[in-house]
């Protein structure tokens, strides 16, 4: 080893021990060669010892980060609004197929971690999206059966219970992603390409990132590496805190990676554990970012803000007086400088609840109170209340996926009816299959009494005995009826 390979050692020891002074407590410095007898290390070597290690940390939290593997319908997918996107990759792994031109069930492998002992996971929505069993599999090789207890496809966030009883499973508690700065030290740890528990280490490399996934958009991106299984998993500070959950990387990139927010999911959980389903608040108004040249085109004297470009008819906007061309720059006194941010934080309020924009119209500035309505499905996803435990067995039991009828969706297809079971799935070669039932039919009737919902539907399959037949009415779009004979098997 020559003197200018020891001094670059020397130098990048140096650097990389003043890189992380929050990381230092994690090991000991090695012990000094004792007295009188000499060292037997070179000094580089004592230099590199002398680094922290992350060992620890890992040690205390990779217990509670599970494998989730998946058996779901259709051909998968990612972060909603990502899926024509060619710069994104859904990185849920496993593959699945299709045959006789209708998609086949498939195998999936995703991550996600325990944050309640008696077995509540957090994961990715689409790691979990369209279930057909779910198997939560553990650090120490126990596994165990779930359920999905709510998603959110907007934010790409699920919640799965374990169904076995269980207690005093090991957790990691959610973090506070906002104190975050850009070059603060995270570790990832999850599932890639099926290799359990693998742990990866890098920098936060931006905060808020907008990368056309959906409306919610506020990403933390790292360069930790992170690959496909490794979606759902968590993503650490330096505490052991979860900051973030692993959700999209770069396709064809390297370093680059992407994690919904700890405090975007804090602010959901409680609300996907009790409901099942997000409801969020409403303005119901179009809006654009504030720029300097806008700002002087509007002879502003603020130059960030949400600039209202549309207010719809009847909307809680509109009732509370706003106008196009309003500029928003605070709401219940906390600024807004940027349409997203606007869009996210009316999104985290209560319907109902009452929150006062500060803007400007015509460069005078105002404060006007608004009543907050309930945000419509505006991209058809919204996720209802998951079924309970009968109802989904009851619905395997012949090869159907059912929800409500809501008059939204009755009205986007042309149907009569305004209650009922909504078909959304079909497995192939199903009784349900073989009996002629298809995607989008609406189920009225069965044994010749009313279907209001998809509950009344699984309690008529549930009790009908084994080889009889179900004699069902359905609903086409358009208005057409016909009558299907399922068979029970």
């Amino acid at each position: 080893m020559n003197r200018s390979s020891v001094a670059f050692r020397r130098a990048l020891a140096t650097a990389l021990l003043l890189a992380v002074p929050s990381a230092s407590w994690a090991q000991a410095p090695a012990p000094a060669p004792a007295q009188g007898q000499p060292g037997n290390l070179q000094p580089a070597t004592r230099e590199a010892q002398a680094l922290p290690s992350l060992a620890p940390l890992v040690d205390s939290v990779k217990s509670a980060v599970v494998n989730v593997d998946v058996q779901a319908r259709g051909g998968g997918g990612g972060p909603r609004g990502m899926e024509d996107n060619p710069l994104f990759d859904r990185f849920f792994g496993g593959g699945g197929g299709r045959g006789g031109g209708r998609e086949q069930l498939r195998q999936g492998a995703g991550s996600g971690f325990i944050i309640e002992p008696t077995g509540i996971v957090l994961t990715n929505n689409h790691v979990v999206e369209d279930a057909v069993s779910i198997t939560v599999r553990l650090d120490d090789g126990r596994s165990f059966s779930a359920v999905v207890v709510g998603r959110d496809p907007l934010t790409d966030v699920a919640v799965v219970k374990i169904k076995d009883k269980v207690e005093g499973l090991p957790t990691v508690k959610l973090g506070n992603s906002d104190a975050l700065r850009v070059g603060d030290w995270v570790v990832a740890i999850g599932n890639p390409f099926g290799l359990a528990s693998s742990v990866s280490l890098g920098i936060v490399s931006a905060r808020a990132r907008d990368i056309g996934a959906g409306p919610y958009d506020e990403f933390l991106q790292t360069d930790a590496a992170i690959n496909p299984g490794n979606s759902g998993g968590p993503l650490f500070n330096m505490r052991g805190e979860v900051v973030g959950i692993n959700t999209a990387i770069v396709g064809g990139g390297t370093g680059i990676g992407f994690a919904v927010p700890s405090n975007l999911v804090t602010a959901l959980v409680p609300q996907l554990e009790k409901e099942g389903s997000v409801t969020r608040a409403w303005l119901g108004v179009g809006i654009q970012d504030l720029t300097r040249d806008l700002s002087s085109a509007l002879k502003l004297p603020v130059t960030e803000g949400a600039i209202l470009t549309q207010v719809n008819p009847a909307s809680p906007a509109a009732k509370a007086g706003l106008k196009s061309d309003d500029v928003v720059t605070a709401i219940d006194g906390q600024p807004v400088t940027s349409s997203g941010q606007l869009t996210r934080t009316v999104a985290l309020k209560r319907p109902g609840s009452t929150s006062t924009l500060t803007v400007f119209r015509e460069g005078k500035k105002q404060d006007v109170k608004v009543i907050l309505g309930t945000r419509p499905d505006l991209e058809g996803v919204t996720s209802r209340k998951p079924q309970g435990d009968d109802s989904q067995e009851s619905s395997r039991r012949v090869g159907v996926s059912l929800q409500n009828l809501d008059a939204r969706t009755a009205q986007q297809a042309g149907f009569n009816e305004r209650q009922g079971a909504l078909i959304t799935d079909v497995v192939p070669g199903s009784p349900a299959d073989r009996a002629q039932l298809e995607p989008g039919m609406v189920v009225v009737e069965a044994n010749r009494k009313p279907v209001n919902n998809a509950d009344d539907l699984a309690k008529a399959i549930r009790a009908a005995p084994a080889g009889s037949t179900l004699l069902l009415r359905v609903a086409a779009p358009g208005g057409s009826r016909m009558l299907r004979a399922l068979r029970m098997p």
